[in-house]
């Protein structure tokens, strides 16, 4: 009998939980890119990012996606640490939302109005536009069923009257200790579970039947912020210096929250046990009341330690600046930064550290062809076998890199995805691959002159005067597609790539042309003629990849408008 009750109280937390997140996952699908650009344009003070975590934590029901979005906007560069801290902050107070949801079930029963939203749920799921949107719904039904079903199984097997739980669950109602027991189960659970709103069922419960006084239900509450602030460092373990702060500015801000809290402890519980009642008009059942309570208690604790803590945030950047101090270690030349720590909580944050990581692919190439131009007028021999080998280093690291980018895209690809991020991956699927042939050409050139150095000839003055003039307009459009490949709308950018690129062509047909005529004028040999139609050649090339990859970045920004 214990075994199937045991089952049964299983069954009903993990509908609870796949209906969180369900309504999570489902929600931040529906949003998408909308998300990106919250964070990215309503984030310009502090109080603005502090409304705009709390917003988009109320949205997707899940404060510990938007930490672990935060974190990658941080590692890419595109929140301060001020901006980051503040959102976390926000999403302590939208994460209560969930809370008074569950404390209206409670009074109000609402799970036995949702069943004809299931059937309401099948027909937008089957709907392609309307999917996520009946996902969503779907996870809230499941969501208050599983909340019914828990508090069904708490009446029938009469949590109240069993003696052997009164007794067990006796130790954790009196004193600071047995309260700091109760925050570390919390905290653990929340770690494990990854649910705030199962853990904040269960205490919910465990106080309506009173096993658990309301400072004890507070305490397992309270433990919801450490195991936060844990999941946050944990997603910051890989990120750069200012993810990591940031990391460990939430983890300062829950502890001295939890530490001010328990400094007026069981008093908190007292006053929200008087203050609920008189405020409700005394309309609420006993049984009903902690639950009502535990969400008032919530909500307020988030209020007023945010707002205790928005105005330390700079003095919180210093301190965490000594905690967490600069690894000395540069990053090395080729290596990935951005996508190293395997996916993050949405498809649409996954894609743009993948973009952030192209840009980064980009820079290598402008690197590597920068090489490359110096390399044709180095004279010295030990200086240049240095250069050449810096170059194939990087010509093997392009090729680590394209492979690691476009698995990591291809995990990405593996979930449910909109059309318009469908779309992204393919166009950043092609910016990669053009990029890998840029520089294999890069290569190619330096091999190249390699072997006109090691060889018995050497171009003449007037070779060298246009290959470097080739070479000057070839890093335009290198910087060029630098430029536009880290803009976020470059609709209209690709123009002047277009013109270089034609420039380049008109270039080579000019050189062409005379490259034949000094042929058959011996001014040089037919092999150093060929070789210098092959470095030509591969600039043309170069210029040709780069605009491939401004056509699939326009093809990808003009689908997600």
């Amino acid at each position: 009998m214990m075994i199937l009750a045991f089952l049964k109280l299983l069954g009903c937390l993990g509908l609870l939980m796949y209906g969180m997140k369900l309504l999570g996952e489902s929600l931040q699908k529906m949003a998408g890119n909308q998300l990106r650009h919250i964070l990215d344009t309503l984030t310009t003070n502090r109080f603005t990012s502090l409304i705009s975590g709390a917003l988009i934590t109320a949205v997707i029901q899940s404060s510990s996606a938007t930490s672990v979005m935060t974190i990658g906007f941080v590692h890419a560069g595109m929140l301060t640490f001020i901006q980051g801290v503040s959102i976390i902050m926000g999403a302590s107070i939208g994460n209560t939302l969930i809370a008074w949801l569950m404390a209206a079930e409670f009074n109000f029963a609402i799970s036995y109005y949702i069943f004809a939203f299931f059937c309401l749920a099948i027909w937008l799921v089957n709907t392609r536009r309307f999917r996520s949107m009946g996902e969503s719904l779907f996870g809230l039904c499941f969501m208050f069923l599983g909340l019914r079903l828990l508090c069904e199984f708490a009446d029938n097997m009469e949590l109240s009257q069993n003696t052997s739980l009164i007794s067990f669950f006796g130790i954790f109602n009196e004193g600071f200790v047995s309260y700091f027991i109760l925050l570390i189960i919390g905290a653990i659970l929340i770690v494990l579970i990854q649910s705030s709103a199962a853990l904040m069922a269960t205490s919910m419960i465990l106080c309506s039947t009173g096993l658990l006084s309301i400072p004890s239900g507070i305490a397992l509450v309270l433990g919801e912020n450490l195991g936060r602030a844990i999941i946050t460092c944990k997603a910051a373990y890989s990120a750069n210096i200012t993810a990591r702060r940031v990391a460990a500015a939430q983890l300062i801000f829950n502890l001295s929250g939890i530490a001010w809290i328990f400094a007026i402890f069981p008093f908190a519980g007292d006053f929200f046990s008087q203050i609920i009642p008189q405020s409700s008009g005394q309309n609420l059942s006993d049984r009903n009341l902690p639950a009502y309570i535990l969400a008032a208690f919530h909500t307020s604790f988030n209020l007023v330690n945010v707002a205790l803590f928005i105005w330390l945030v700079k003095p919180l950047e210093r301190v965490t600046a000594t905690l967490v101090p600069q690894n000395k270690k540069d990053e090395e030349e080729g290596e990935l930064r951005y996508i190293t720590g395997g996916l993050l909580a949405t498809p649409e944050l996954s894609v743009l550290e993948a973009q952030k990581e192209i840009n980064n692919f980009a820079n290598l190439t402008h690197r590597m062809f920068t090489q490359v131009r110096y390399l044709l007028g180095v004279n010295k021999n030990q200086e240049f076998q240095e250069i050449y080998l810096k170059i194939k280093k990087l010509e093997s690291s392009s090729d680590e890199l394209e492979e690691e980018i476009a698995d990591y895209l291809g995990e990405v690809s593996n979930d449910l995805l909109s059309s318009e991020t469908k779309n992204q991956i393919r166009c950043m699927l092609r910016e990669v691959s053009e990029l890998e042939s840029i520089a294999d050409s890069c290569y190619i050139i330096a091999r190249v002159i390699s072997h006109k150095y090691h060889g018995k000839e050497q171009f003449t003055s007037k070779q060298q005067n246009h290959l470097h003039q080739l070479f000057l307009l070839t890093e335009q459009a290198l910087e060029e597609m630098k430029r536009i490949n880290s803009m976020r709308r470059p609709l209209a950018e690709g123009r002047t790539v277009s013109f270089i690129n034609q420039e380049i062509k008109n270039f080579k047909k000019q050189l062409r042309n005379q490259n034949a005529a000094d042929i058959n004028n011996h001014e040089y040999s037919y092999h150093l003629g060929t070789l210098y139609l092959d470095i030509i050649n591969e600039c043309e090339k170069i210029g040709e990849y780069i605009q491939n990859i401004i056509e699939a970045k326009i093809e990808s920004v003009s689908h997600t408008s």
